[in-house]
């Protein structure tokens, strides 16, 4: 398993992990790997729809006409 080094954590954050990993009788290591889990997913894959392919190029000015289209 990778490990990792996080530095400059500040003592707020570091307090906080201490007190959940007291709350759920984890060790702070085990709590991190956690709530990066929760976080991120863990196991899922994200979905990302394939781009959408145009008939013509999306242009500033075609974005700006369509804004103003309709207006008086």
């Amino acid at each position: 398993m990778a490990g990792l080094i996080i530095r400059d954590l500040p003592t707020v954050l570091h307090e906080k992990i201490r007190e959940e990993s007291r709350l759920h009788h984890r060790s702070m290591a085990k709590e991190v790997i956690t709530i990066l889990e929760q976080a991120l997913g863990a196991g899922e894959r994200r979905f990302y729809p394939h781009p959408v392919k145009m008939a013509f190029p999306l242009t500033d000015e075609f974005i700006n006409k369509a804004k103003r289209w309709g207006r008086s």
